[in-house]
């Protein structure tokens, strides 16, 4: 049963709406950006609304995706600067006006390499990797560190390791290609289960995939119960070809609607909705909204 709203397409709706340039595609480094403060929390209150008109509880997940190593070098942020920026990045989003709904505070961990091409294949490496984020977020006093945008489990095993180390709950979500295998190719169910026998996350999700890329996953087997978020993209292309796209692609809000509500009846399980690449607080708001058949609410 759905209790949590949370926010969409981060990056896409700052770069393409509210005219922000995101160097490396990262939006972290804008919460030390005076200016930019004030887009970042307009941008979370969007969501606010929304979780205040249905009722929900609001989910407000950091912009660190990028804040790791190797991209924060990229963008000349050494490790104390990266611990300074993802801490500000809690502080950020405690400050969003939410008019009273409740509240939990998610720390964003994002892949190291590119979100569609896993980057290697051993947890213990991926834990030393992600072990300075996961600290800073869980220092910074977030309720949950959610990993998004995975693409192997090997990752997914580290930064829960990372996590348990921290003492901090920790959520772990893929994403999947059209046919519901992540970007390895291992199938969604594998991944989830091979992670919980290696190392357990409080919960899974499924992220930057559209419906109908997870639907082909869905098996009715128990390990479909472990998935609890779910942040779908506006686009039913695939990651290659939206990483070739010079437009955004917007989706067609009626078919994301429709095969969302589909997903949510065959796992009931989830709990935590909003939206990825693509999407802004309007698709967020029909998805949590009876739809009609051209997506109009």
């Amino acid at each position: 049963m759905l209790q949590w709203v949370t926010d969409g397409g981060l990056e896409t709706d700052l770069l393409f709406h509210r005219g922000l340039d995101l160097p490396e595609f990262a939006a972290f480094p804008l919460v030390e950006q005076p200016a930019a403060v004030g887009v970042l929390t307009g941008y979370y209150g969007d969501y606010a609304a929304v979780a205040a008109a249905t009722g929900a509880g609001l989910v407000l997940e950091t912009p660190t995706w990028r804040a790791n190593p190797d991209w924060g070098a990229r963008l000349e942020f050494d490790a104390a600067a990266l611990d300074r920026v993802n801490r500000a990045a809690v502080d950020l989003v405690r400050q969003v006006d939410v008019g009273g709904v409740p509240v939990r505070v998610s720390g964003i961990v994002g892949p190291r390499g590119d979100g569609y091409v896993a980057a290697g294949h051993r947890a213990d490496e991926a834990a030393a990797y992600h072990a300075p984020q996961v600290r800073s977020l869980g220092a910074a006093g977030v309720d949950v560190v959610h990993a998004m945008t995975l693409s192997e489990v090997a990752e997914a095993v580290g930064v829960v390791r990372a996590a348990r180390d921290a003492g901090v709950p920790v959520g772990v979500s893929f994403t999947v290609e059209p046919d519901g295998r992540l970007p390895d190719g291992t199938p969604l169910r594998a991944a989830v289960e091979q992670t919980d026998a290696q190392a357990a996350p409080d919960w899974f999700g499924v992220n930057c995939a559209h419906p109908l890329h997870v639907l082909p996953a869905l098996d009715g087997g128990p390990w479909q119960a472990r998935l609890t978020c779910f942040r779908p993209n506006a686009s039913t292309l695939t990651h290659a070809e939206l990483d070739v796209m010079e437009e955004l692609d917007e989706g067609d809000l009626g078919l994301l609607t429709r095969e969302t509500s589909r997903l949510l009846a065959l796992v009931p399980s989830l709990t935590t909705l909003g939206g990825c690449c693509g999407t802004d607080a309007r698709h967020v708001r029909a998805l949590w909204s009876p739809v009609d058949s051209d997506g109009t609410a």
